[in-house]
């Protein structure tokens, strides 16, 4: 195994791309050819694509520890350090962050009309963190990052977003923070006793915290991380933020940042409070089952596409909170690729809405019909995308709903039939959509000029259909990986 720093070069890397730009390309007298910025920001997506690429490669999934250690004294007086590392559980969201981020950059370059390279560099940043988030190993390292995500979000909803942007966009991140703060505290008080931030050393040592303030601790920490799912009665910045946020912003939001609140649950609540995580399964069991049924409904009565789109994640990642919290091998593995499989469908998904926003300009479902007639290589993707969000079997999206209620229906058979019934919603509104947007007659004579995909357009796309293909076909190539992480979790309950 090469001896490299290869995690802190997956961190840094984008944060030194964001500061040759700002200091050198922004006071060059070429400013105004954001070509030069282009380059240095696909290199830089490409080389930390690469080297979360070589992690994957060289990762040993025998072995279930945190790999590819790097720990550096930062502020011993309060805990910080810079500790990070990979084990089977963090390593796929690594990938998968510079991986879409790649993807929304080589978008953006053909789409993005103003202040482009601001917006580029508002991409690099959350790449950074989010990897920085993932590999985590202190955890006040792993929150100075999932707070740190909130600032270049806000500021791409804010200012490339649609016309209620500035309105989403503090609802986004007052939500957030909100939630954050819960988070903080709970971290000041684990710090007071037991003097320590360290994720291989605290776990053992919080069943000693008094029995009532394990229980505050637990809904301090799931507040936080609820929010950022969004579990129900926490969800309702996300609609508003998808909506109004532009297509990149949403492919990120759903394929990353929604993925820390279930990364959060795992590797911050049943880690740390294993037994108070138990106690109060059965509440996340009941609000995972309400979200999955309420989002459906809600989803099937949407005349935008986003806003339909947005609520179908809120309904997916009540899969997510289900398996995770039935305890079990089966419902674990199931939370996890959902998870991974939700950041390509609902990446996909999005990515082919902003195609049909760049041509009509509108997400309003009625304005469109017909558009198979004038683009059927979109119609195929699209159509792939589909049967994936409703768990088609062969595609990525059936192996994590079906894993999932496999391991609740171990814990609670009745939460598993109801949950079950999103699945026939789900079908519902999102056959609908394709229907309405896809097939029939040509209504609007705008449609009659549409072309169909662009080569970049197609780059972007294309990746994330075969990513649904191979998680569906072969699943487990990924489930191998975190099988032993996994069981290792389970050991604690």
């Amino acid at each position: 195994m090469l001896e490299l720093p290869i995690i802190s070069i997956s961190i840094f890397l984008p944060l030194i791309s964001v500061l040759y730009i700002l200091l050198f390309i922004s006071q060059s007298k070429k400013t105004d050819k954001p070509i030069y910025v282009m380059y240095v920001v696909v290199l830089s997506s490409v080389l930390t694509f690469i080297s979360t690429t070589y992690i994957l490669v060289e990762f040993d999934s025998s072995n279930p520890a945190y790999q590819f250690v790097e720990h550096y004294t930062w502020l011993d007086k309060i805990g910080l350090e810079f500790h990070v590392g990979v084990d089977g559980i963090s390593i796929f969201f690594v990938v998968l962050t510079s991986f879409l981020t790649l993807i929304c950059i080589i978008g953006s370059l053909f789409t993005v009309k103003k202040y482009i390279k601001e917006y580029l560099v508002c991409f690099l940043l959350m790449e950074s963190f989010c990897i920085g988030a993932f590999t985590s190993i202190n955890l006040l390292l792993f929150y100075l990052f999932f707070e740190a995500i909130l600032v270049p979000m806000y500021i791409i909803i804010g200012v490339w977003g649609g016309e209620n942007r500035i309105y989403a966009a503090f609802k986004f991140f007052l939500y957030t923070f909100f939630g954050s703060v819960f988070f903080l505290l709970s971290l000041i008080y684990i710090y007071s006793k037991i003097h320590s931030f360290d994720l291989t050393y605290i776990p053992e040592l919080t069943g000693n915290i008094p029995l009532f303030a394990q229980k505050v601790l637990w809904w301090t920490i799931f507040i936080a991380f609820a929010v950022k799912i969004p579990m129900i009665p926490f969800h309702t910045w996300l609609p508003d933020a998808h909506v109004q946020a532009p297509t990149s912003g949403s492919v990120i939001l759903a394929g990353i940042l929604l993925k820390l609140g279930g990364y959060g649950f795992l590797r911050v609540l049943l880690t740390l409070l294993p037994t108070t995580s138990q106690a109060f399964a059965i509440y996340v069991i009941y609000l995972s089952v309400i979200a999955i049924i309420y989002a459906s409904l809600v989803a099937l009565a949407q005349k935008d596409m986003k806003k339909m789109i947005a609520y179908s994640s809120i309904a997916h990642m009540g899969y997510v909170t289900i398996g995770m919290f039935s305890f079990t091998e089966a419902g674990i593995s199931g939370a996890i690729f959902q998870m991974l499989s939700h950041g390509v469908i609902s990446s996909c998904l999005f990515l082919i809405v902003g195609t049909l926003y760049e041509r009509l300009h509108t997400k309003e479902i009625a304005k469109y019909g017909g558009v198979v007639n004038k683009m059927p290589v979109l119609a195929t993707f699209f159509m792939m995308a589909i049967f994936s969000s409703i768990g088609l079997p062969g595609t990525s999206g059936f192996i994590g709903e079906f894993l999932s209620l496999l391991g609740i229906y171990k814990v609670n058979i009745a939460a598993t039939f109801v949950a079950a019934l999103g699945i026939i919603l789900g079908a519902g509104y999102m056959l609908k959509l394709y229907k309405e947007v896809m097939l029939g007659e040509i209504t609007n004579k705008e449609i009659m000029h549409f072309r169909d995909l662009y080569k970049y357009e197609i780059i972007s796309i294309a990746p994330l259909i075969l990513l649904i293909i191979y998680f569906g076909i072969m699943p487990n190539s990924i489930l191998n990986i975190f099988r032993l992480s996994i069981e290792n979790l389970l050991v604690r309950f």
